[in-house]
């Protein structure tokens, strides 16, 4: 397993970009750090949390997917921050050929007790895949 440094600091550019290069990496176990056990994701189409979550976006990671995201627009009240970022994710499709997704997700962080920020929602909506 690759070692990243997945702190999170106050700048939505830097959380981005810490996100995206976990997303990369191809380690499930790596992404899922970023988030809460809690955390509610639709990444992979379903509205999934727990295991049910960490187990299908590991799948999907393991598959080599690649993230391309820039922030649109953030808000941040005490210890919960909105981030607004358009994606494009490269994969490849059931029968094999390469797909482009592009999309706007919406993200919400919280600062834990330890002081570390850390995912609660994440919801990426694709858009038509690109042809």
């Amino acid at each position: 397993m690759s070692t990243l440094d997945l702190t999170l600091t106050d700048d939505p550019h830097q959380q981005n970009d810490v996100f995206t290069e976990a997303f990369n990496s191809g380690e499930g176990a790596i992404f899922d750090q970023l988030y809460r056990a809690d955390a509610i994701s639709n990444l992979t189409g379903q509205t999934l949390t727990g295991e049910a979550r960490t187990r299908a976006i590991t799948e999907f990671l393991a598959t080599g997917p690649k993230l391309t995201a820039t922030v649109q627009r953030t808000f941040r009240t005490g210890d919960t921050m909105l981030l607004i970022v358009d994606f494009s994710v490269e994969t490849t499709g059931p029968d094999g050929t390469p797909e482009k997704l592009d999309g706007t997700c919406t993200d919400v962080l919280v600062r834990g007790a330890d002081g570390r920020w850390i995912m609660a929602i994440d919801r990426p909506v694709i858009k038509s895949p690109a042809a």
